[in-house]
């Protein structure tokens, strides 16, 4: 028994020193398929993440859980994203992340020329699959805040993100985006957004996607440059990427989740400006 509480003593010391690493090993991934009878039952699988410790107190129904949206890039799998979905589980969230596209669906043409370039079907599709999701969800784990939920999104991902925060701003929390190209950024300043950018000579970001620096400091929008190539931004990019990633979209959350790591409010929010490979800075005019 002694060997036993001193084994329990050193874990929790353990997850004390390095919380998110011994975390990760506690958070519980599953894939729940939903069929949307609006759309021919059109099967939209969801890869759920959330932390087994906070989903027994959600089901006990003493706390409710904030929900995050990761939207993943085109042709890419919604459980690719495993290092986004890892940080904000780990801080308490349920992770919900829905499969936008299927083997049966038509490949994507671009339309120069048109409204993001012709991907409106595609960005349509997705909000149709995340309030599917959420309508669903509800079902599984009523004990979660459906009604404001933390959006994030990769290159097409982000794009669906940003456009379902324009349509919808009173059901998104924040905003986080990775490469978005084609669609403009919100900003009304009714919630902070994080953008991280890649410097990808294949893909470049579409005119007036980027806000000014000005309305970047009025609307409580950080961007963030990097070195990395916009493939980077998944699980299969290099760890110094994804370590870089995960290292600043903690600190933002610490400063943006007051209720679930609360911040000093008297005293200046922390500089986020990482020494290395990424630093943080307003985008160029457009």
């Amino acid at each position: 028994m002694k060997r036993g509480i001193a084994v329990l003593v050193s874990v929790s010391a353990l997850c004390g020193i390095a919380y998110f690493t011994a975390s990760k090993w506690a958070i519980k991934h599953e894939t729940i398929t939903f069929y949307d009878a609006s759309r021919d039952n059109r099967p939209v699988p969801v890869d759920i993440a959330v932390r087994r410790d906070k989903e027994m107190q959600a089901n006990a129904g003493m706390i409710t859980l904030p929900v995050a949206v990761i939207n993943h890039g085109n042709t890419v799998k919604n459980t690719e994203y495993g290092f986004l979905a890892n940080i904000f589980a780990a801080r308490g969230y349920m992770v919900v992340s829905p499969q936008h596209d299927l083997p049966t669906d038509p490949p994507m043409v671009t339309k120069p020329g048109e409204l993001y370039v012709g991907r409106l079907p595609q960005i349509l599709r997705g909000v149709a699959n995340i309030h599917l999701a959420m309508q669903e969800l509800k079902k599984v784990q009523p004990n979660a805040d459906y009604a404001r939920v933390t959006m994030v999104g990769h290159s097409m991902g982000g794009d669906i993100t940003m456009y379902f925060a324009k349509q919808y701003p009173d059901e998104v929390k924040k905003v986080v985006t990775l490469d978005n190209l084609r669609v403009p950024f919100v900003t009304a300043g009714k919630f902070k957004i994080l953008s991280f950018r890649s410097q990808d000579p294949q893909f470049k970001t579409d005119a007036g996607v980027l806000p000014t620096d000005e309305e970047c400091e009025k609307a409580g929008i950080q961007v963030v440059k990097t070195e990395f190539q916009h493939n980077d931004m998944r699980d299969t990019g290099p760890d110094v990427a994804k370590n870089s990633i995960q290292g600043m979209l903690d600190k933002f959350l610490s400063v943006t989740d007051s209720e679930i790591a609360p911040v000093d409010t008297q005293s200046s929010p922390p500089n986020i400006l990482e020494p290395g490979p990424v630093a943080l800075m307003a985008p160029a005019k457009s």
